[in-house]
């Protein structure tokens, strides 16, 4: 059951959970960005922006899969202490 919208207080977001957030919302615009350049992208010239586009998406993808982990490692200290 989703307690989203919920009245209640919750706790705030652990800096770990901040870090999934907002890497995962990078992640987001950069494929968001990157839908867009293949939209836009007709000539020769765009493929540089393409690749561009594609170097960005991996660091994005690498920051959210650590940011990930980093969390996993908060998680279980806080279930050993």
């Amino acid at each position: 059951m989703s307690t989203k919208g919920s009245t209640s207080p919750s706790k705030p977001p652990t800096r770990a959970e901040q870090e999934v957030h907002s890497a995962a919302e990078r992640l987001n615009s950069q494929v968001a960005d990157a839908l867009a350049a293949v939209s836009a992208s007709r000539t020769p010239d765009d493929v540089d922006e393409i690749e561009a586009c594609a170097d960005r998406l991996e660091r994005a993808a690498r920051d959210l899969s650590v940011a990930l982990r980093e969390l996993v490692e908060e998680r279980r200290d806080k279930d050993t202490a």
